[in-house]
């Protein structure tokens, strides 16, 4: 019975592994073919469901915080921030939140704690004296290092963990396609004009941050950058959803799931109904779920460097 189990699940194993490598692969072709229609399409049918399943996944787990209400915190600075209009201030602002999150998630005791927020504070005061931009933070961390980075560690650390070599190769692949896109970026042209306008009003801020962080002046919001985000936010909701049976995010009461698949389809279909409406009705939603996720990003961080410490 026993071996009957192993093998069951090394076969759902394989399975899901190959589900996962086919939609990279789908997420990378089709943001060849309409890279600014994909992740205008991504970020409104497959967005809200995933804010709104993963708040509540979190949720259940008190957001990976000691006390539930300590996420008090990130909610405060999401509210906060939307009313920010310095770059610079809102951006030193989710940087300690994200530090606080992570300490809060990753301390054991409260000396750890109040040692590490005072070697953070050190840090912090340190960058702002060195005149760090992080007016970056503002722009990057609710977007491309959330979809991107983050999705890697979590991706790299799962791999690790199951010590199997199919996921460590989904990691690489995933790395290949992003370098793909940057050396062989999809063409300008657009199907639908309309959304590729949306998508730079949106999303335009993205590039020359990207640019200056990498030292590439003037990176505009063309092919490679919306090749380069459409397919890191369309992998980052397909990876969130077939994690169901891994992290068990849809193992919830029957009302519950009915209420979110609700708020879902909803929140896409205004977007439908006019886009400019459904970006400024899910921002603080969007904003939300990613600021509740920074303790979880901390504490993988961690994770992830005390893994390879005690690999070594």
């Amino acid at each position: 019975m026993a071996t009957a189990s192993v093998l069951t699940m090394g076969f759902v194993t394989r399975r899901v592994d190959i589900v996962h490598l086919a939609l990279l692969s789908t997420a990378l072709v089709v943001s060849y073919a309409l890279p600014f229609e994909l992740l205008l399409l991504s970020y409104a049918i497959l967005g809200p469901a995933h804010y709104f399943t993963e708040i509540n996944w979190l949720y259940d787990r008190k957001f990976f915080l000691p006390m539930r209400a300590l996420a008090v915190v990130p909610l405060a600075a999401g509210v906060t921030s939307m009313f920010i209009t310095d770059g610079y201030l809102a951006g030193i602002m989710l940087w300690l939140v994200l530090l606080a999150c992570a300490i809060f998630a990753a301390a054991k005791t409260t000396r750890q704690a109040l040692m590490l927020s005072v070697i953070a504070l050190a840090a912090t005061v340190a960058m702002v004296a060195a005149q760090v931009p992080f007016v970056l933070a503002a722009v990057l961390l609710p977007t491309f290092i959330h979809v991107c980075i983050f999705t890697l560690i979590f991706m790299t650390l799962g791999a690790l963990r199951a010590q199997i070599g199919v996921q460590l190769g989904i990691v690489a692949v995933y790395l290949i396609a992003i370098a793909l896109i940057l050396a062989m970026p999809p063409s300008e042209r657009t199907v639908i004009p309309p959304l590729a306008r949306i998508g730079e009003m949106y999303f335009g801020g993205v590039a020359p941050a990207l640019g200056q962080l990498v030292g590439v002046p003037d990176l505009q919001f063309g092919g490679r950058i919306t090749g380069l985000l459409s397919f890191v936010y369309t992998y980052h909701y397909l990876n969130w959803f077939i994690k169901a049976d891994v992290i068990r995010w849809a193992a919830i009461p029957r009302g519950r799931l009915i209420a979110i698949a609700g708020l879902s389809a909803a929140s896409t279909a205004l977007y439908f109904y006019d886009y400019e409406i459904g970006l400024a009705v899910l921002l603080f939603v969007s904003l939300t779920h990613v600021l509740l996720e920074f303790p979880l990003n901390g504490l993988s961080m961690v994770q992830l460097v005390t893994f390879r410490r005690s690999a070594a």
